[in-house]
């Protein structure tokens, strides 16, 4: 029995409010959207232009909207990792850190290795769905190829449904043309979505160059987009989160009008990653929980009244170090992502400083927490049988279960820790009164150390290497 009751901020009335308010945005103010061929599109559908503000009617939503799927298989090398967005609560890689961390070496600037790493963990872990996107981004390869180095390290190391990067056109096409060489072809490529990519508006009621292209080359294969408004409330939206919940949707209802007018059919997840100002610095701020409260109500705006996928920011932290404000504010926003039915997090695997760095150490700690939440998801069993009436009888007043065959057949669905500590004192104490970021660090070097060298054969290994020959600048 699944989780029976959801995370809620707003009432059913409040949907029909916040789209009429967004459609009357889209009309009345529009969106810029800085690329000619985009404004273009909109204009030979329809829509009013002046210069590159875009004025969007109901009609083209609502087109936009039917031919968008509520549901789709995200498609793997290895098809037994492929899964189904829209169903469950699965996890992917972070998005943006610039820095690695552990407990050796400190904070630093990351490398391709550590971006290698990351990939190798992400493969190895038995609650994260799927890999790539930036989980630190390589201070160590030129920016212009960067793209084709972190693809190919995807490609080797995992076996999982592939998250690209957003960046201009020739790039995102590039990354494309690396995959449908990794899953058998464009034609494979072009009937099943394999790679999505992450999409931000530039807040707001913007979309840059870049993002469109990136869009455009994605959604002419009907590859998935994972559209996210990243908005400060009192920065870049109203202060109120009401407001800023309402431009979100503003920026996510242009978006997927542009993908459906691209590639009709177009996988669109609707993605939320806006949070409350920290005003003393006015800056993004990552520990605030009005962060989920302003996304839980996007959410629930993309679950029930659009019926799409739906993905949140969760498990992010302010804190700097490995310490009691980063379990907390990482597990507050992780149970609240998980608690409002969205169907992708992100954010959840070592994030701290406000997404500027990924700790290997709290990878492994964010596991746990999302074996926990997951654990939650499941609900409890409410059969006949899990009433236990009859062993209830059985036993009356006298004896332990403990030894009863039921418990025997049972015990193994009890959750148990990864690293954290359950034992006794005494145990921990004879065990070298180990702290769990110990256990944790430990744990990272085992998983890579015990990781393979590649996962795929030496023909497409070398296809690879000349392909990124040929694309590098």
């Amino acid at each position: 029995m699944a989780l029976r009751s959801r995370l809620e901020f707003i009432g059913k009335e409040d949907y029909t409010r916040i789209h009429e308010a967004s459609l009357k945005i889209l009309a009345e103010t529009g969106v810029a959207f800085h690329d000619d061929e985009a404004v273009e599109l909109f204009k030979k559908h329809g829509a009013r232009v002046n210069g590159k503000v875009v004025y969007i009617t109901r009609e083209l939503v609502e087109k936009a909207l039917a031919t968008t799927p509520s549901k789709f298989k995200w498609s793997a090398r290895n098809d037994q990792q492929s899964v189904i967005v829209g169903d469950g609560f699965i996890q992917q890689p972070n998005v943006g850190p610039v820095y690695i961390q552990d407990m050796d070496k400190g904070r630093r600037l990351a490398t391709l290795q550590d971006y290698t790493n990351i990939q190798k963990l992400c493969q190895a872990s038995d609650v994260i769905n799927l890999v790539g996107s930036i989980p630190v981004d390589p201070s160590d390869v030129a920016n212009e190829n960067k793209h084709l180095s972190m693809m190919y390290e995807i490609i080797k190391n995992t076996d999982k449904p592939i998250i690209g990067m957003c960046t201009e056109g020739l790039q995102a096409k590039h990354q494309l043309d690396m995959v449908a060489m990794a899953v058998g072809g464009q034609q494979f490529l072009a009937e099943n979505p394999c790679v999505g990519v992450l999409v931000n508006p530039l807040s707001p009621l913007a979309y840059a160059p870049e993002t469109i292209q990136t869009m455009r080359e994605y959604a002419k294969l009907r590859q998935p987009l994972l559209l996210a408004p990243c908005i400060m409330a009192g920065v870049t939206a109203p202060i109120s989160l009401l407001g800023t919940s309402v431009l979100q949707n503003t920026e996510f209802l242009a978006g997927l009008v542009f993908s459906q007018l691209v590639g009709p059919g177009t996988p669109v997840v609707y993605g939320n990653a806006s949070t409350r100002s920290y005003f003393k610095r006015a800056s993004f701020c990552a520990g605030t929980p009005e962060a989920m409260m302003i996304n839980t109500s996007n959410i629930q705006m993309g679950l029930e009244f659009y019926n799409l996928p739906t993905r949140t920011m969760c498990g992010i932290t302010e804190s700097k170090i490995l310490d009691a404000q980063a379990g907390y504010e990482s597990m507050m926003s992780l149970m609240m992502g998980m608690m409002s039915g969205a169907h992708i997090a992100v954010q959840c695997l070592g994030v701290l400083d406000a997404i500027m760095a990924t700790s290997y150490e709290k990878f492994i700690l964010d596991e746990e927490m999302i074996r926990r939440v997951l654990h939650i998801y499941k609900g409890i069993d409410t059969s006949d049988e899990a009433l236990s009436v009859d062993i209830i009888q059985e036993m009356g007043q006298n004896g332990s279960y403990l030894m009863h065959t039921n418990t025997f057949e049972h015990f193994r669905e009890s959750w148990t820790p990864t690293v954290s500590e359950w034992g006794s004192y005494d145990e921990w104490v004879t065990q070298g009164s180990e702290d769990v970021v110990v256990r944790a660090n430990r744990k990272y070097k085992e998983i890579l150390n015990n990781a393979p060298e590649s996962l795929i054969d030496k023909d497409l290994d070398k296809d690879l290497q000349r392909y990124i020959e040929k694309a590098s600048i």
